[in-house]
């Protein structure tokens, strides 16, 4: 077609990571069939027919530069096209939509990268360092086989403290499946030191909602998917960049409507911060026990411990 490009981001070209035939599993029975799974065949076929896939579409030929041209994915307007259907519920009424980039540029959002990552013979000391595999499951998760002294952590942080706030969200933006999953960073665990593959977000003053607002933002499935597309591959490694400016999530009517739409998450991580304060008081006051807790506070330990 003149002007366009014909981009397939199918999924699956019949053949499995061993080199073997790739066979459609029945989803009922759970075994193999005979059909072999070539999505990107339908879409070779689908340039002759005329037909439509749902993994192939034309694209304008002045979107491409360098850089996108080998990256298919990036043109898939599913996950778009899933916002879209989100936002035409009848629940989603009166919300908007910016993209993470319009949110920061607005002053609403701060955007904000990791600190750095100390080599392996720095690390000894006792401010925590996190690398994305402590990023998990909605927490950051303290190894207390990873930690720096102050003046380390002071170098990578460029001043005597981390920056980080609680509630903060940080996802992995390289290296990781994990990309674009967030977790929040507790009270208690502001200093630390984050590997510079991270992203942190975090609400501003400014903005119409706070934090744990723009949490459940981030984990609405329409908004989660997103990241699938602009997640890149580079020297093997899954790699965001800057591309997580073009993630488009609803922005609410007002304040009030924000915070009563996130209230489960506010509910369950200040619920769980003081849980936490509870246990951490008591150990405070009892030396009987040894117990590691993912807080900064209690990362110090006793040195025949740490031998």
């Amino acid at each position: 077609m003149d002007g366009h490009v014909f981009v397939s981001y199918a999924p699956t070209v019949g053949i499995n990571k061993d080199g073997e035939q790739l066979f459609i599993v029945d989803e009922i029975t759970g075994q193999r069939t005979d059909v072999i799974d070539d999505k990107l065949l339908d879409d070779v076929r689908s340039l002759k027919t005329g037909a439509p896939t749902e993994t192939a579409r034309w694209v304008e030929a002045d979107r491409f530069t360098d850089r996108l041209m080998a990256v298919p994915a990036y043109f898939d307007a599913r996950p778009l096209a899933h916002f879209d259907e989100l936002m035409q519920r009848r629940e989603m009424n009166g919300f908007g939509s910016m993209t993470i980039g319009e949110l920061v540029d607005e002053g609403w959002v701060k955007a904000l990268p990791g600190h750095g990552s100390p080599s392996a013979d720095l690390r000894r000391g006792d401010i925590p360092y996190i690398k994305v595999s402590d990023i998990r499951a909605g927490q950051i998760n303290i190894n207390p086989t990873n930690r720096v002294s102050q003046v380390v952590a002071e170098r990578f942080w460029r001043g005597e403290d981390s920056g980080l706030h609680a509630w903060d969200l940080i996802t992995p933006i390289r290296t990781s499946k994990n990309i674009g999953e967030f977790a929040v960073l507790m009270p208690g665990q502001e200093r630390m030191v984050l590997t510079k593959e991270v992203l942190i977000l975090r609400a501003t003053e400014n903005a119409p909602f706070d934090t744990f607002y723009l949490l459940w933002a981030m984990t609405l499935k329409a908004v989660r998917r997103q990241w699938e597309r602009v997640v890149f591959m580079q020297t093997n490694r899954e790699d965001v960049g800057a591309r997580y400016r073009e993630i488009i999530i609803p922005t609410p009517p007002d304040e009030s409507v924000a915070t009563s739409w996130s209230a489960p998450f506010r509910e369950f991580y200040r619920g769980m911060d003081r849980l936490r304060e509870n246990l951490v008081s008591y150990l405070e006051s009892d030396d009987k026990h040894h117990i590691f807790i993912s807080t900064a506070g209690l990362v110090a330990e006793d040195p025949e411990v740490d031998d």
